[in-house]
């Protein structure tokens, strides 16, 4: 599926849709609703799960805003260390 396949105007999207938006697995995309980490619910008699456009959306920002802290905690962590020069001439 491609992008223009996707439901564009659908409220939710099948765990296929969110690996192929994700581009992951179907089965990482399942472990990410089993945990909590990519909210979702179970609809239908059989117990499809569908995660809604909205809540994606918020879950890939989330992803950046993790990634921004984690780089930010990064530089801060090694901000303090003294600079090591490995020129011969000092």
């Amino acid at each position: 599926m491609n992008d223009a396949e996707l439901p564009g105007e659908s409220r939710f999207l099948t765990l296929a849709d969110v690996a192929e938006v994700l581009n992951v697995s179907a089965s990482q995309t399942y472990a990410l609703v089993r945990s909590g980490e990519l909210p979702a619910i179970k609809v239908g008699g059989h117990g499809h799960w569908r995660v809604e456009r909205s809540m994606l959306e918020r879950y890939i920002q989330d992803k950046y805003e993790e990634s921004r802290r984690i780089g930010l905690w990064n530089q801060a962590e090694f901000a303090s260390l003294q600079e090591y020069s490995f020129d011969s001439r000092d």
